[in-house]
């Protein structure tokens, strides 16, 4: 892979002070011969510190990342700070302003599009640019996630177990000086191509989180978002204080594969249990109803471990292969 990308950036990340510009995507299509797709960015560098590199928008129906990314990057000033703070709301520019969780232009989920591919569609050659531009002049990188329009999640800062110990421990904790009420271990379902992988295999820290869902925001997860992300430059030393730590945060993982279920059935799905229940080996916690044959009795979705119930589908109507529910236990 070529690290000569074809896009182009408006503002020299090298240099010291406030910058907003945007990066240049080249997209020829029947609109725009010669056109492009325009991802703004800002940079904000003063004295010396670590490198923060913080995105929002990975997937376009998520919506506290560029909010609370927005908010910050016109608070921040340059003389504030010891360090740098690389600032992108919106990653998938495309499909945040068609609010869809992948891209409308080449149908491309941009957290399975890393390391990139300069000779690629619009998704990729943005990874590709992110990959050999933005994240080697990372100490550490958080992406701001919640559920989308399908998913719907109990507020929580995540981190992997990572082969690298030392690695693993500074990642955790800092996504505990996040300080959301659920710091998880996280196992990925699909890990390949994603944001995460590509900046822990650089040996750099990495957080994401999971800050609600439905597709819309709350007063609460914005606010945590904001306090999160302040939480983080504090921890890094970017900025000067310290995090401000949540009262009975709760350390919790992924032991088993027993933590997540998966639909096998077409119908609507009634959840039955709220998020943060905790849950008993064999309890139920969803079913799903079957309007073509209304004679039918529901199928009920039982748990296979004990733990609290910290994510759910957020739709109803459901088909086999989606995610219902996941259970993650106390370490």
């Amino acid at each position: 892979m070529s690290s000569d990308s074809k896009v182009t950036a408006t503002i020299d990340f090298s240099s010291d002070g406030k910058h907003w510009g945007h990066l240049s995507i080249p997209h020829s299509r029947n609109a725009s011969a010669w056109g492009a797709v325009h991802l703004p960015v800002i940079s904000i560098r003063g004295g010396q510190g670590q490198v923060m590199v913080i995105t929002g928008g990975n997937h376009g129906d998520e919506y506290e990342g560029p909010i609370a990314l927005m908010k910050l990057a016109r608070e921040l000033e340059a003389g504030t700070i010891n360090g740098q703070v690389i600032i992108i709301p919106a990653l998938n520019f495309p499909a945040v302003m068609a609010g869809a969780r992948v891209s409308p232009i080449d149908g491309v989920n941009m957290n399975r599009a890393f390391p990139g591919d300069r000779n690629g569609s619009v998704s990729s050659m943005i990874a590709h640019f992110v990959t050999e531009k933005i994240l080697p002049r990372a100490d550490a990188v958080l992406d701001i996630h919640s559920g989308g329009k399908t998913l719907m999640f109990s507020p929580q800062a995540c981190y992997h177990k990572l082969d690298d110990a030392d690695l693993t421990l500074r990642a955790m904790q800092a996504a505990m000086a996040f300080g959301a009420p659920i710091t998880l271990e996280l196992v990925e379902l699909d890990a390949g191509g994603m944001l995460d992988s590509t900046v822990e295999d650089m040996g750099k820290v990495f957080v994401t989180t999971e800050l609600g869902g439905g597709g819309t925001t709350t007063p609460e997860t914005i606010a945590m978002a904001e306090r999160g992300i302040r939480n983080l430059l504090a921890h890094f030393g970017v900025t000067s204080g310290k995090p401000v730590p949540c009262q009975d945060q709760r350390m919790m993982h992924m032991p088993d594969t027993d933590c997540v279920i998966i639909c096998d059935d077409a119908g609507i799905y009634e959840a039955l249990v709220n998020l943060n229940a905790t849950i008993t080996a064999g309890d139920a916690i969803g079913q799903i109803h079957f309007p073509e044959k209304p004679e039918r009795a529901p199928v009920v979705y039982r748990a296979a471990r004990d733990g609290v119930l910290i994510a759910r589908s957020h739709k109803a109507l459901v088909e086999p292969g989606d995610f219902l529910a996941l259970i993650a236990a106390d370490r």
